[in-house]
């Protein structure tokens, strides 16, 4: 659902599992279906309805459940590096050691009450978290090349701009270096994750 173009919110309990993608607002952005789409996180977490959240998705699962979303120090466009924590929780949610994700962000979410870091990097401590059978994540496992072309193409501004003023901002040539190995590897993690996340949504 594209509610930034006006589509519905589903309704409460019409869904046994709720995906959030990313996109180019703020969750501190004053739009009108924000309020609404934290209201239905928070309600479905409550209810035990597995949430996933991408990027945008991971700050609107963190702030619905009373974190805060700020701007980071340092933004992140580009593939980079993710360590992940050495604790059961992490190792249950994806792979055991670090790995390589796509990142566009300039935003980070905290960590709301109850839930547990599972993913880090050198320029976002909180890269993905874990609260029952819901997870947030800031950076983007689920890119194609397609995608990445894309994003490329209509954010070339943004990354010229950033170019001299984070060290974690690549060009479009620099991400498509070995692209075809990095998305094979990324789409093993994003395997690991999604599968982990539908054994919530089918085994209520």
């Amino acid at each position: 659902m594209k509610l930034d173009e006006g589509e519905a919110l589903p309704a409460f309990g019409s869904y046994c599992g709720l995906a959030m993608m990313g996109g180019a607002m703020s969750v501190n952005d004053e739009l009108p279906w924000i309020p609404a789409m934290l209201d239905l996180v928070r309600r479905s977490v409550a209810a035990d309805v597995p949430v996933i959240g991408h990027c945008l998705g991971g700050q609107l699962l963190s702030k619905a459940l009373g974190g805060e979303v700020t701007r980071t120090p340092t933004k992140e466009i580009g593939w980079g590096e993710i360590r992940v924590l050495d604790t059961p929780l992490a190792a249950r949610w994806g792979p055991a050691e670090k790995f390589v994700s796509y990142h566009w962000h300039g935003e980070t979410f905290s960590l709301p009450r109850g839930a547990a870091l599972i993913w880090s990097s050198a320029h976002c401590e909180n890269q993905a978290f874990c609260i029952g059978k819901s997870i947030g994540m800031q950076c983007h496992i689920e890119m194609t090349e397609a995608m990445i072309e894309s994003w490329c193409e209509s954010g070339i501004a943004e990354i010229e701009e950033s170019l001299d003023s984070s060290p974690a901002v690549q060009t479009p040539q620099q991400m498509r270096e070995d692209l075809a190995v990095r998305l094979d590897a990324l789409h093993h993690v994003a395997d690991r994750v999604y599968t982990r996340w539908i054994q919530g949504v089918t085994n209520p």
